[in-house]
């Protein structure tokens, strides 16, 4: 696709800004009782897909053996990647809490669909959370996100599906619907779902937005203020007159999808306890891709840092540089070149019959679900790159 689709990241580094809201992991290991801590970890996985709001443009496609790592002493977390194959392209990632209260890992293959109008990512792949002084494990998946208007219009985004969260060693779940937009935008963005025990009582009830805010309440509160919502509603019908129907030749069929009106913010419901709100972003966002002030550090290459850093970190990368540096024709060419790389290095492979070599993970199963899955080997921050392909 041509260059003036992306952004210049990587999506390497795209999966990194999971941990723009990590405070949300450090609050769950230090709760005490379950519950809580589910609370704070369905948060979390909300938060992690937050930053895609009004991001439109796409990720550059991450190179067979490209790595990204991230260190945040300030946020008590350090990170790597790497993409591990090509096709299916699947990125592989690995976080640990500098307190050694947390490990996050996971796999992700984005499966992609175009639908005409729009292109939906399903990303396929099971994401771990292990708190270590709870001895808990926790496994998601994230939800299907669509970019609607990729041939004509304004190119607008919305999440949906099911996310489950289960506690492997409680049995607790979270379920965690992200609503469809719905006719008239009615449910954009909007996240509602509950946690259970093992034995599926309701213990809490999650409700929210996306790109907002997400909050909780006890079900009997939830129940009393829905069923009072209910009664409100059939006395606003009551009041409304019917429009005039619209007649089917009327109906559009090569058009852009509309993009829906968001609806008044999340109305919070009385005696409900705040989880997660997400943070603003910086005043010129919208001319800086909608990127938020965590993902506008996460191409920065500080004096001194080539030298700690494998070869094959997004930060070294020429077509994303160029892009960061506004000059899209250089951009355009080493993108170009990369792939021509790329490919030829394929060749030579299957001419030499070898295969290709993962550096930082291997391929496993998980050990929560036993699902397919890629494991970190470790000694990446031991930093002895000698060995690492020259992919740039």
């Amino acid at each position: 696709m041509p260059i003036a689709f992306n952004e210049p990241l990587s999506f390497l580094q795209r999966i990194t800004e999971y941990m723009e809201h990590v405070y949300l992991i450090h609050r769950a290991s230090r709760q005490v009782q379950p519950l809580e801590r589910m609370q704070s970890v369905a948060a979390f996985a909300v938060s992690a897909v937050a930053s895609q709001w009004e991001r439109t443009g796409k990720p550059f496609n991450p190179l067979l053996g490209e790595t990204y790592e991230l260190v945040r002493e300030d946020l008590g977390f350090r990170f790597i990647s790497e993409q591990v194959s090509h096709h299916p392209p699947i990125s592989a990632f690995y976080s640990e809490g500098l307190n050694q209260d947390f490990v996050f890992h996971g796999s992700i293959y984005p499966k992609l669909k175009f639908w005409g109008k729009s292109v939906e990512a399903e990303p396929r792949g099971t994401i771990t959370l292990e708190l270590l002084k709870h001895n808990e494990a926790y496994t998601w998946t994230n939800p299907t996100c669509c970019v609607h208007n990729v041939i004509i219009g304004k190119l607008w985004i919305e999440q949906y599906g099911v996310v489950e969260i289960l506690n492997h060693r409680t049995g607790d779940k979270c379920v965690l619907n992200f609503k469809p937009c719905g006719l008239f935008g009615k449910e954009l963005h909007r996240v509602e779902g509950h946690i259970q025990d093992r034995n599926k009582k309701k213990l809490f009830i999650i409700y929210g937005k996306w790109t907002e805010c997400l909050w909780g309440t006890d079900p009997a509160s939830y129940e009393s203020f829905k069923k009072q919502e209910k009664r409100g509603d059939h006395l606003r019908k009551a009041r409304l007159d019917d429009g005039p129907e619209k007649a089917d030749s009327d109906v559009a069929v090569d058009v852009a999808d509309d993009i829906p009106v968001a609806q008044e913010t999340v109305q919070v419901i009385p005696g409900s306890k705040l989880l997660w709100r997400i943070n603003s972003r910086p005043p010129n966002s919208a001319q800086m891709y909608n990127f938020t002030s965590f993902t506008v550090s996460l191409n920065e290459l500080d004096s001194g840092m080539e030298k700690t850093l494998p070869p094959t970190d997004c930060r070294l990368r020429p077509d994303i540089r160029g892009m960061e540096n506004g000059n899209m024709d250089l951009a355009s060419q080493e993108k170009e070149r990369l792939e021509e790389k790329q490919r030829e290095a394929r060749r030579e492979r299957a001419k030499e019959e070898t295969e290709w070599q993962t550096r930082w993970f291997y391929p496993g199963d998980n050990p929560y679900t036993g699902t397919p899955d890629w494991l970190y080997a470790g000694d990446y921050f031991e930093r002895n790159f000698s060995d690492c392909p020259d992919i740039y």
